[in-house]
């Protein structure tokens, strides 16, 4: 192993390349306290320091065949450490904006259903107000609102006039309003307050 210790740099990144455990060992061995001091005046945390600095050398050894043995080691490993470290902080930050819309969503819950529930029994009412007209009003009421045809294509499926057709989606649309205006305006009232 002392070999190993008197190697410079560069020799030791080339038998890195290579696989070499024992170079490896010694970019560790030589460079370990000064990454964890580095970290650690980035971090303020020891422990978060010693993971930063083991990712590092994680990320060293997967990609060991990649690096460049012409480069400055130290420049490279510090380099990993500061970025690794900007990396934690936007994952803490991702996670502090998701932890932070979880409570926003927790505490709007009930609301949220709530909402849905009024949302299920107006339409509900709707449907059962549609029903409750006339059979050839309706039929001429869900061609135009529920399949989106004119009212050409109306009269032409139903062999009614065209005037027919606008009378009858008119007379429902007040027929609806009447009977459904007074809860529509009421459950707006309680959405808003």
């Amino acid at each position: 192993m002392e070999i190993y210790t008197n190697l410079p740099d560069n020799e030791l990144i080339k038998l890195l390349q290579s696989g070499d455990h024992s170079a490896f060992k010694e970019i560790y061995e030589r460079y370990i306290f000064i990454l964890l001091n580095h970290a650690y005046n980035k971090t303020r945390n020891r422990e978060e320091a010693k993971d930063l600095v083991h990712e590092v050398f994680t990320h060293l050894w997967a990609k060991h065949d990649a690096i460049d043995p012409a480069i400055n080691l130290s420049g490279y490993l510090y380099t990993c450490v500061r970025n690794a470290f900007l990396n934690q902080v936007a994952k803490k930050e991702v996670q502090s904006r998701y932890l932070l819309s979880l409570e926003q969503f927790a505490a709007q819950g009930p609301v949220i259903a709530d909402h849905r529930i009024r949302e299920r029994q107006l339409m509900d009412l709707i449907h059962h107000e549609i029903e409750s007209l006339s059979p050839k009003m309706r039929e001429v009421f869900k061609l135009s609102r529920r399949e989106y045809l004119s009212h050409r294509e109306i009269a032409e499926r139903l062999d009614i006039s065209e005037q027919t057709v606008s009378k009858h989606v008119t007379n429902a649309l007040k027929i609806l309003h009447v009977k459904l205006g007074a809860f529509i305006y009421l459950a707006w009232f309680y959405i808003i307050f």
